[in-house]
């Protein structure tokens, strides 16, 4: 009877201990990230190009300007706050467009 009694304890611990990691689980994880800068959502709108250590290659920045509905992107050159200028087209017409650290792309 002894040895059931500490047999049924053993159990009894090991059950509560299961039953509390299953009770306290942590959310799951959003699928991808959800910074802005780094989704590519082009959900927020800046009126300027943030200045900060820009780590897009030429190429990159390209892609992120086209990616945003412009073409024939030519003359891009990261300025001295670390943003990418050059030209665009969209709609038509040409402007100039920015793209920050943060991917924003920024026309004027």
């Amino acid at each position: 009877m002894r040895n059931s009694l500490v047999l049924g304890a053993v159990i009894a611990l090991i059950a509560s201990g299961a039953l509390a990691q299953t009770q306290n689980q942590n959310p799951p994880a959003a699928s991808g990230p959800q910074n802005p800068a780094i989704s590519g959502s082009t959900s927020k709108q800046v009126e300027a190009p943030v200045k900060g250590r820009n780590s897009f290659t030429e190429g990159e920045a390209k892609s992120r300007i086209e990616k945003n509905g412009f073409s024939n992107v030519s003359g891009l050159a990261k300025d001295d706050n670390g943003v990418w200028r050059g030209k665009a087209m969209k709609n038509g017409q040409q402007v100039n467009v920015s793209l920050d650290y943060q991917g924003n792309v920024v026309t004027r």
